[in-house]
């Protein structure tokens, strides 16, 4: 598969303008020539040391970058062939390399407090007493990275910013960007302002560093950013505080972020042939934003899987889909069944197909929507008729864009549109409802059309949240993989609607939301970044790495439901199924009529 679909990637790419195609200018993830590209990084990864790759990237150098390398270099020319033997390797590694993780010192935050308001908003006994818990949670998450890391920012890989913050948890041992925006939601809730603002503070000082949020606090991770939250952090902390002296001195670098995004993940599209739309729009022209990142070699945090997944390719043809992933992994959805073009049939799409590059996702665009509403009123609560109008001349462009492109009348909801096929993915995806969330292009009859989209989909019939996707794939974002901030996104943009029916199921998907991360917690004393929505409620798995606990934005969200429902919201009695029995039994007819719902 990977040998021919490589060659049909690379031949598309080149006859498409604007999308990324093999090329010998790709500049590697970062500069280091340990961390991110050299023989060091190749020799280690595809010896496989460690059992995680993101280990070794992880690890602080003992000494200088030119004495590690040099003493490599030596190791190598003392070896015959200059493959270095994996006893030796090891040798190597743990002379020069201390453990990840040890940038860091231990933290509390000083803002903590047992017992937040929230915790008198929550009607349920139990589900107080969970919350409390949660909130507790913020401490063994607290970060403080050491003073070294920006003394001498050359030994490690580690990014350093000036505050304390809150990681994920697990292998995500340091800050990530849109993971960032549900954790600080939740502290906020913990009244902890002060924390929430030195991690927005973080991101602001990455901004002045780079243009952009990178997708997390390391190296590696430079040249890509994730979803641009931001701007919508910036709001949250402002409900909290109405801190706008924070704001003013902000808002500068909140707009430098966004030029980020529309100079470099910009794209025109074009409603030609082939586009299913009405006649009048066709010669139409649009801007909008999707992920592209121009990285043409193996992510280092999982360097030996793309080497390996590019085997079957052309040597010319590797660089293309290294890149392919990285814009992937740009999205915060890696991987998924969404990134793939799909071969001829019955050729099933792999992860060896992913284009992301050629995917204009709803969800970005929703944010980005969101992000222009944002900036025009910053700027008016600051007095600036001017540049509100601007940004709010630029929301409604967008809007106007998101309507004409991403509406698909046919299924009544926004879906992702593909530039090599010129035509949309009608796959189910949580995300074709950001815009619900977003309150962006809705008028007409959109959300009523988007609310009936959800509940004639199959993606309703599991017991646990929504899936990802319906596609099973073994891919993290796919089946039976569900997120928390996918159900947030979803759960906020029903609730803010003035459908009663789309309120009650908002109701509805939190509880069950709700009632199965607290029936995991109990049976695991711990929260996971992913759960399974089949079976009697497990943590979820697939991808690249086993599921992780902690974990910050899970926690986030449930801090989040528990705040909008808190009043109403019940923990399960008994069994988890029991829950769901009353739509299981409504929905029997519809799974039988429904034809599966698949990819492009």
């Amino acid at each position: 598969m990977l040998f021919p679909t490589g060659w049909v990637l690379l031949g598309i790419c080149m006859g498409v303008p604007g999308l990324q195609a093999a090329a010998d200018n790709f500049p590697p993830p970062c500069a280091s020539s340990i961390y991110c590209s050299g023989e060091l990084l190749r020799q280690v990864q595809m010896n496989k040391l460690f059992p995680d790759d993101k280990d070794f990237v992880d690890m602080p150098l003992r000494g200088s970058p030119e004495t590690v390398l040099q003493d490599f270099r030596q190791l190598v020319n003392e070896t015959p062939g200059g493959a270095v033997p994996r006893k030796q390797l090891e040798a190597f590694v743990e002379a020069h390399f201390s453990l990840p993780g040890e940038e860091f010192e231990p933290w509390e935050p000083s803002d903590w407090t047992p017992s937040p308001q929230l915790l008198g908003r929550i009607s349920d006994p139990r589900l107080r007493s969970w919350a409390q818990e949660l909130n507790a949670k913020w401490k063994s998450l607290g970060r403080k990275i050491k003073a070294e890391v920006q003394s001498s920012p050359e030994r490690h890989s580690l990014i350093y910013v000036p505050n304390p913050l809150i990681v994920p948890g697990g292998r995500f041992r340091e800050y990530y960007y849109w993971d960032s925006f549900w954790v600080i939601e939740g502290l906020l809730l913990s009244n902890m302002t002060a924390t929430a603002k030195g991690m927005i503070q973080n991101f602001l000082h990455l901004v002045e560093r780079f243009g952009h949020v990178p997708n997390g606090g390391r190296v590696y991770y430079e040249r890509r950013s994730q979803p641009p939250f931001l701007a919508l952090m910036m709001e949250a902390y402002l409900k909290h505080t109405g801190d706008l002296a924070f704001l003013n001195e902000s808002l500068p670098l909140l707009e430098e972020e966004y030029r980020f995004w529309q100079e470099q993940r910009a794209v025109n599209v074009s409603l030609g042939a082939g586009r299913e739309q009405q006649q009048q729009q066709q010669q139409q022209e649009f801007a909008l934003n999707r992920y592209r990142v121009s990285v043409g070699e193996p992510r280092p945090e999982a360097y030996s899987k793309d080497v390996e997944l590019a085997e079957g390719l052309q040597e010319e043809a590797r660089p293309a889909l290294w890149a392919e992933l990285q814009s992937a992994a740009e999205s915060g959805w890696d991987f998924s069944s969404r990134w793939f073009l799909p071969g001829p049939p019955p050729v099933e799409a792999t992860l060896g197909d992913t284009w992301a590059s050629a995917v204009v996702p709803v969800d970005l665009n929703a944010v980005l929507c969101r992000v222009e509403a944002l900036l025009a009123d910053f700027h008016h609560s600051l007095g600036d008729a001017g540049r509100a109008e601007r940004f709010r001349a630029a929301h409604e462009r967008r809007a106007a864009a998101v309507r004409a492109v991403l509406w698909n009348e046919d299924t009544g909801v926004w879906l992702d549109y593909n530039l090599a096929r010129h035509r949309h993915n009608r796959a189910f995806y949580p995300s074709n409802l950001t815009p619900l969330w977003a309150e962006c292009g809705l008028e007409g009859a959109a959300a009523e059309k988007a609310l009936r989209y959800l509940e004639s989909s199959t993606a309703l019939s599991y017991a646990y949240g929504l899936p990802t996707s319906l596609a099973r794939t073994g891919q993290q974002w796919d089946l039976p993989n569900a997120w928390a901030p996918l159900q947030h996104m979803v759960v906020a943009g029903l609730a803010r609607s003035s459908s009663p029916q789309a309120q009650e199921l908002a109701f509805t998907l939190a509880q069950n939301w709700v009632r199965m991360n607290l029936a995991v917690y109990e049976r695991h004393q711990a929260m996971f970044e992913k759960y399974d929505v089949e079976g009697d409620g497990t943590p979820g798995a697939g991808g690249e790495y086993v599921v992780q606990e902690g974990f910050g934005w899970t926690n986030g969200v449930a801090l989040q439901l528990l705040d909008l429902f808190g009043d109403r919201l019940t923990a399960a009695a008994s069994s988890l199924a029991g829950s769901w029995a009353w739509l299981g039994a409504s929905l029997v007819l519809l799974l039988l009529l429904l034809p599966a719902q698949g990819p492009l």
